[in-house]
């Protein structure tokens, strides 16, 4: 492939080699050629690039449907006849409760009228002209109706006196006496000799309680309180009446110290 130079760049070469030589044109020339060639190249790309089509990006979607919605055809749900009743009563307006009542004042009972009396009636009413009636005497003690019964030999002997409250006094037999040693430290603090005297009521199992003093000789020797504090062990039978045991009677307990009994 031939090249034809332009006159204007012959004569530039005639002017480069007369001036620098042979050496020198051929340089120029070179030079030349190279530019031409850088011309032709950038003319070329430019007008393949500008004929370049713009590239397009394609993006494939499948959409398929679900066999078992593509057969089935959508039905229309109805609604509830429930839900619908639920709804209306929902829709309807709540009704305002009212607000509470005060309490009637409950009407107090009018006064009765007065009573009317006349002269006559007044007259019998007269509280004054009413007689007392005669006082009824008091019974003291226990009614007695007919004769006393007869006392059996085996029942218990009364003695004198009475319990605190005026209960009748029974001689107190021993279910088992006791025992010196039982009563000498009770009695250490008496002076003798002496006797002490006190009231027991009757209690289960032989047993006295609520004891109380009846007296004692000589006095102020505090021998009944020596016996008051040691009747806790004392075991007497209760009083006999008519062959009954009589549980809950007074009995009279005596208690001789320094005393020689015959």
């Amino acid at each position: 492939m031939f090249f034809r130079v332009p006159s204007r760049a012959g004569s530039l070469i005639e002017q480069i080699r007369d001036q620098f030589g042979q050496r020198g044109a051929s340089i120029a020339l070179a030079l030349l050629l190279e530019v031409a060639l850088l011309l032709m190249l950038s003319t070329l790309g430019a007008s393949i690039a500008g004929h370049k089509e713009p590239a397009v990006s394609l993006t494939s979607i499948d959409f398929r449907a679900n066999p078992d919605q593509s057969e089935t055809t959508p039905e229309t749900s109805e609604p509830n006849e429930k839900t619908v009743d639920q709804a209306n009563r929902d829709a309807q307006p709540q009704p305002i409760p009212e607000p509470p009542r005060p309490p009637e004042e409950q009407a107090t009972p009018s006064d009765a009228p007065p009573l009317l009396l006349t002269p006559r009636e007044m007259a019998a009413a007269d509280i004054a002209k009413i007689r007392p009636r005669p006082a009824t005497p008091a019974t003291q003690g226990r009614a007695m109706i007919g004769p006393v019964a007869p006392r059996s030999s085996s029942d218990s002997q009364l003695v004198d006196g009475s319990g605190p409250n005026g209960e009748p006094l029974y001689a107190a037999s021993w279910y088992r006496k006791p025992l010196d040693i039982e009563l000498r430290g009770y009695l250490s603090t008496a002076s003798g000799p002496g006797w002490g005297m006190i009231a027991c009521r009757t209690a289960p199992e032989f047993r006295v309680e609520d004891c109380v003093g009846v007296g004692e000789y000589p006095e102020h020797s505090n021998i009944m309180r020596s016996v008051l504090a040691a009747a806790w062990q004392f075991q007497v039978r209760p009083p006999q009446i008519g062959g009954r045991a009589m549980i809950g009677e007074w009995v009279r307990i005596r208690i001789d110290y320094g005393i020689r009994q015959n």
